[in-house]
């Protein structure tokens, strides 16, 4: 949706929803404050990560997940943490993790939700289900975590960084890809 019929659709709500008739519009400033808090393609974004993943998870037969606030508020302030930098690195130290995460990084603005995800799931390709392991020399725990039976629920984020590049960050609850259990 653009951004400017957004805002009229706010705006008309807002001045729609004013208890009596004699009550004034919102004044600009209210305004401005109440439009600072929206962030205009958070929506179309999370639609895209979300969709993502529940893509690959309805291909393992794996419950969809849900959308979290929380997740992404939290996905949201690590990717402003990378903003300055944009380096691939964890929220949380090796091996203290209470959540799940997944960390992308891509040259250029043009990288998506569906691109990150996308990328994530095609280390597929170096899971083997029997042995429970990724191919020597390669990455799968992103994949894993996105397929993993038990979590629930998702919260991410886009950045594009100082430097011009993007740097997403995807939060899982329930956490998976523990050490020799398999994702599903």
């Amino acid at each position: 949706m653009k951004q400017s019929i957004l805002f009229l659709l706010i705006t008309i709500t807002t001045l729609s929803n004013a208890t009596p008739p004699a009550a004034k519009p919102p004044s600009n400033e209210t305004i401005y404050r109440m439009s600072q808090g929206l962030c205009w393609n958070c929506v179309g974004e999370a639609i895209q990560f979300l969709y993502g993943h529940n893509l690959v998870r309805a291909r393992k037969m794996q419950l969809p997940l849900r959308w979290d606030s929380e997740l992404a508020r939290y996905a949201a302030w690590w990717a402003g943490q990378r903003r300055r930098d944009c380096t691939v690195e964890h929220s949380f130290p090796e091996g203290g993790f209470t959540l799940g995460e997944n960390i992308y990084w891509g040259s250029g603005q043009a990288w998506t939700a569906m691109d990150a995800v996308g990328a994530w799931a095609d280390e597929e390709k170096y899971y083997d289900y029997d042995t429970n392991s990724c191919t020597a020399g390669e990455m799968c725990g992103h994949y894993t975590q996105i397929v993993w039976g038990s979590t629930r629920r998702i919260g991410c984020a886009r950045v594009v960084c100082d430097a011009g590049d993007v740097f997403m960050t995807c939060n899982y609850s329930p956490p998976g890809n523990y050490v020799g259990e398999r994702p599903y």
